[in-house]
């Protein structure tokens, strides 16, 4: 109980000690507070008496301020005034201070320090015109400054002269012989002949001029480049005329894909420089010219029979032989290199605005030259063609086949260019073009027109006609995707070429394959025309046999019969069945010695003394069968079967069709008393006649 009351009255005294406590803070605070009011109206007071201070302050010190500004600005005023008066002074004394600089050219100070002072001297210009256009010291400037321009300006064209020297043939064709890459020791930049120095200040030049309006030098500049690059061009040419026979000839005995079919004798002329010999040889083998393997021999068909004698085409003027052909596709590849060249090195030295038309005289000339040199070789091609003389279509083929593979890069150097520039080199393929078709149409032409001409082989040997066209087609087949473009072109092959079923994978192998078929078709049509000119049915019928032949194993030994299968699947089939139709013809002629000897039944063999009647049958049939055997022997030796495998071939035919019907006339009459002299009537034996066959188609058995 007591315990309970304890506890209130601790309590009750702990909350009277904390709110003495608390009491004691509140008077504490009181006191601060009034200690802070008594400070803040002291602050107060201080504020106001300093504001006060500063006023005052203000009053007195604001118009010395301000004075003091007044002062600086005039100071600035006549300092400026000063400067500018000095500057002007400067103007009026520029012209006979600097007079002796600018009369003895760049050279004398440097080109730095001679522009500086030409820019002083525009700076003199510029006010006078301005500000005293009536004055004698803006004639004075004027004068000089302009003496100053033009000294600028025949500097730029005497150091560019200088440096502008044309490429040597030995640089350029390593140039030419690069394929995208640039060699390590021939860089386009390089390949200029103007150092880098020389460049620097060239681009100074050109920039400070064109800001003067002094565009002249863009022309100067045009010229000069462009008569280097020109020359550089002429060069080449005429260094691969006189020592590229040597060259040829050394890379076409050496390389066996590039050997002729037929030896060629080598031209006399200068010789060209080891390292110029195997430059060419290089480029020679890079220009993918494989018509060269047989090109003399190739550009000397003569596919008219009616002029009867070879024509040697050398001594023509307008026939275009390998160097000249391997000298037009190097001077096209030069001239885009170079093309590349100069435009690099005109980065360097003209402002951007001003490429495009500079880039364009400066190639505009050497352009103009592949084009007319193009056209000249396309209109040559065409006279040859017109004088049945095909293999300068090969030479077109090979030129279109590498200009079709230089086009895009020739597009991508002068895309910048005027249509006209850009134009010309799709005007030299679409040339070619239209040559080349031509060509391969004449061809076609002068086989249906030799049909009704003479000419005719004796022996019944292949004609002249069939191997020459063999040989140019054989050729074709490296001109496969070039013949595509060409052909491609025409109504009549677009339109054979839809008919081709299933559809090729390769358009360009099923148009070459068209044309190939359209050839040998119209070849098979001209030889049966022209065979019937022979009086003799036994040659006729070899000449068949031995052109057939010789038409399908050339077909067969390049990839040309695969691609007349495209169109013709049946080709070889067909082939097969005309070589057995043209041997079965060829046994006809045996008609009259076999005449003799095929009726067994005419004498009958009966015991007892024979009839007079018949043993004179007998001996006429021995004497006949002799007598056409020797002239059938005679004949056939003449004859001429150039296929071994096929003359061996059609002995054996002889022999089968021949021997067993004289075997068994030979075994039923030999041996019959027909005759007191039976060695003149019976001369030949079996073996005998089968010799006499063995020495069929040889002129010298």
């Amino acid at each position: 109980m007591a315990g309970g009351l304890s506890d209130p009255i601790d309590k009750k005294t702990d909350i009277e000690r904390k709110l003495e406590k608390e009491r004691n803070k509140l008077k504490i605070l009181r006191e601060n507070v009034n200690k802070s009011s008594q400070i803040t109206n002291s602050i107060t007071g201080i504020l106001s008496s300093f504001e006060q201070r500063l006023g005052r302050l203000e009053e007195t010190i604001l118009p010395v301020y301000n004075e003091t500004g007044n002062l600086q600005r005039r100071q600035q005023n006549i300092e400026r005034a000063l400067a500018s008066l000095d500057h002007v002074i400067s103007y009026y004394s520029i012209a006979e201070e600097v007079d002796g600089i600018v009369r003895s050219g760049p050279a004398a100070v440097g080109l730095d320090e001679y522009i500086n002072v030409m820019n002083k001297l525009k700076n003199a210009l510029i006010y006078f015109e301005q500000n005293n256009p009536q004055s004698v010291e803006l004639d004075n400037v004027s004068t000089l400054f302009n003496d100053g321009t033009d000294k600028l300006c025949r500097e730029f064209k005497e150091t560019l002269t200088k440096h502008s020297r044309s490429i040597p043939p030995i640089t350029l064709l390593d140039m030419v012989a690069t394929d995208d890459d640039i060699s390590d020791d021939v860089s386009v930049g390089s390949a200029t002949g103007l150092p880098e120095t020389v460049t620097s200040e060239l681009a100074s030049l050109a920039a400070w001029l064109l800001a003067q309006g002094r565009t002249e030098i863009l022309d100067t500049y045009s010229k000069l480049r462009g008569a280097v690059m020109l020359k550089s061009i002429n060069q080449l040419r005429e260094q691969h005329k006189s020592g590229s026979g040597s060259s040829v000839q050394g890379f076409t005995q050496h390389s066996p894909s590039m050997r002729p079919k037929f030896p060629k004798h080598e031209t006399p002329g200068r010789s060209a420089s080891k390292r110029l010999q195997a430059v060419f040889e290089k480029k020679a083998n890079k220009m993918l010219l494989k018509a060269s393997q047989t090109i003399e021999n190739s550009t000397g068909l003569n596919i008219g029979g009616r002029r009867g004698t070879v024509i040697h085409l050398e001594n023509r003027e307008d026939v275009i032989d390998e160097q000249e052909m391997e000298g037009y596709l190097m001077c096209v590849i030069a001239v885009q290199r170079l093309m590349q060249a100069e435009r690099s090195l005109m980065s360097q030295v003209i402002p951007a605005q001003h490429h495009n038309s500079v880039f364009q005289s400066v190639v505009q000339e050497s352009v103009d030259t592949i084009v007319q040199n193009g056209e000249n070789i396309a209109m040559r091609a065409k006279r040859c063609i017109s004088r049945h003389e095909f293999g300068s279509v090969l030479v077109i083929l090979a030129i279109l086949k590498n200009l079709i593979a230089i086009q895009p890069e020739f597009e991508k150097t002068t895309e910048a260019c005027d249509f006209n520039v850009r134009s010309q080199f799709s005007s030299i393929l679409s040339i070619l073009q239209t040559t080349a078709c031509k060509g391969l149409e004449e061809v076609v032409e002068s086989l249906r027109s030799e049909s009704n001409s003479g000419g005719l082989p004796k022996d019944g040997t292949v004609h002249e006609l069939t191997s020459n066209m063999l040989v140019l087609l054989s050729h074709l087949i490296d001109y496969k995707d070039t013949l595509g473009r060409v052909l491609g072109g025409e109504s009549a092959y677009i339109r054979d070429l839809s008919q081709i079923n299933p559809k090729p994978q390769d358009n360009n192998a099923a148009l070459l394959g068209i044309y190939i078929k359209k050839v040998v078709s119209q070849l098979n049509c001209t030889l049966v025309s022209k065979s019937e000119s022979y009086p003799e049915p036994g040659v006729r019928s070899l000449f068949r046999l031995n052109n057939c032949h010789h038409v399908l194993k050339a077909l067969q030994r390049s990839q040309l019969l695969s691609l007349v299968q495209i169109c013709e699947p049946d080709c070889q089939a067909t082939y097969l069945d005309m070589i057995h139709a043209h041997k079965k013809a060829y046994q006809t002629c045996w008609n009259k010695v076999l005449g003799h000897i095929i009726n067994l039944e005419d004498v009958p063999i009966a015991p007892g003394k024979m009839k007079d009647k018949d043993r004179n049958t007998i001996k006429e049939k021995f004497a006949g069968f002799n007598k056409e055997m020797e002239d059938i022997s005679k004949l056939q030796r003449g004859y001429s079967i150039p296929d071994v495998e096929l003359r061996e071939s059609l002995k054996r035919d002889n022999k089968e069709y021949v021997l067993p019907k004289y075997n068994a006339f030979y075994d039923r009459y030999s041996n019959v008393p027909f005759t007191k002299n039976p060695e003149k009537y019976v001369k030949y034996s079996p073996d005998k006649v089968a010799s006499m066959i063995d020495r069929f188609f040889d002129l010298a058995a």
